[in-house]
């Protein structure tokens, strides 16, 4: 990706983040991406385009903030994943995943389901490679889905859940 297309993508987040995928226009994109119209146009032509970019920008970023210098102890490490997630939660994701929110807005396109997919398979697929859970990727996937979907609600109190819940899946595991 160059250096103009991660500034549009970069923008595009922000825009559907901030004013969902309903809402913004396209002048309102163009100047998230702070590009012209032309520019916009020739890197995402269309909405759908548009949308597809944000949401790989979402991606690359939610998985670099997750994963990136990881504590070796398994038990450890999920709960510092834990801990990232709520971070998160608290400061890029208020209203929620992205990713479901732009299934709910077309919940016909299979393009962004398959995103959706895709994204909480390689985060539960990498959350089980780096805690030594193999295998468990569906329990991970529900801890971390019932942490984005509790956080707003319950904050801190849902994370130690969360965190006693991950502990379980050690115990069981040994």
């Amino acid at each position: 990706m160059n250096e103009t297309q991660e500034k549009i993508s970069s923008g595009l987040e922000r825009a559907f983040a901030s004013k969902g995928f309903a809402e913004p226009s396209v002048e309102d994109l163009k100047e998230a991406a702070g590009v012209s119209l032309r520019t916009l146009y020739k890197y995402t032509p269309s909405r759908d385009d548009m949308i597809y970019a944000a949401l790989d920008h979402r991606q690359k970023r939610y998985i670099e903030r997750i994963f990136k210098d990881l504590p070796a102890n398994g038990e450890e490490t999920l709960s510092t994943i834990i801990d990232r997630a709520a971070e998160w939660m608290r400061t890029e994701a208020s209203h929620g995943c992205l990713f479901h929110a732009a299934v709910a807005a077309a919940p016909d396109d299979k393009r962004l389901r398959a995103l959706l997919l895709d994204h909480k398979a390689e985060v539960a697929h990498r959350i089980a490679e780096v805690t030594g859970l193999r295998g468990r990727e569906a329990d991970l996937t529900l801890l971390l889905e019932g942490l984005t979907q509790s956080w707003p609600l319950h904050g801190s109190v849902a994370v130690e859940s969360a965190k006693r819940l991950a502990g379980s899946l050690f115990q069981k595991a040994a």
